[in-house]
């Protein structure tokens, strides 16, 4: 389809329910996002290096005792913000309890968001995302970098309302301490 076609069939405001059906409707598992300023981002599906990142966070907080239904990969967030509501799909989101069962979630149990960089999205995960995160009030915002050593960034909230980092590490150096070394319950 040209560019001209999808224009033309593009709402002129895309709103958190349209990016939903776009998530949906989409055959080759694209994830459609927006900022609160009405950003959309259009992002290609995970790859295999990028599923078996998450696979090994998942398993790992799961192992340690995070209950199952507050451990969720790709799960919807509605990222409040100053001109509206965004929405996005982190890689794996924990929670202090279960989130409703809503397509976009609200942050107010949210423990910690888990971004793993894919290749063109390092702008977006570095800067962009924490920024929204942590306006957001999400607690803890980590990054996983696509490098040899897939490392970790783990960043925590500060009383200004911004990220600071806590820590930096290889994912196989995270994955040999606890969870509740880095995550409150």
């Amino acid at each position: 389809m040209s560019a001209e076609a999808v224009g033309m069939h593009m709402p002129a405001v895309v709103t958190l329910d349209d990016v939903a059906t776009m998530n949906a409707a989409d055959p080759n598992g694209h994830r459609y996002e927006t900022s609160p300023e009405g950003v959309l981002s259009v992002m290609p599906p995970p790859d295999s290096e990028h599923a078996i990142i998450a696979s090994r966070i998942f398993a790992w907080l799961i192992m340690a005792g995070w209950p199952a239904e507050q451990v969720l990969q790709a799960v919807g967030v509605r990222v409040p913000g100053p001109s509206g509501d965004g929405g996005r799909i982190p890689d794996i989101t924990v929670w202090r309890k279960p989130p409703s069962r809503r397509v976009w979630s609200a942050v107010a149990d949210l423990v910690l968001v888990v971004e793993i960089v894919s290749p063109g999205s390092e702008t977006m995960d570095s800067v962009t995302k924490a920024r929204e995160y942590a306006s957001a009030g999400i607690p803890r915002y980590w990054v996983v970098e696509r490098d040899g050593a897939q490392t970790v960034t783990l960043h925590e909230l500060g009383g200004d309302g911004r990220y600071t980092e806590h820590a930096r590490m290889p994912l196989a150096w995270l994955l040999q301490t606890a969870p509740a070394d880095h995550l409150d319950a």
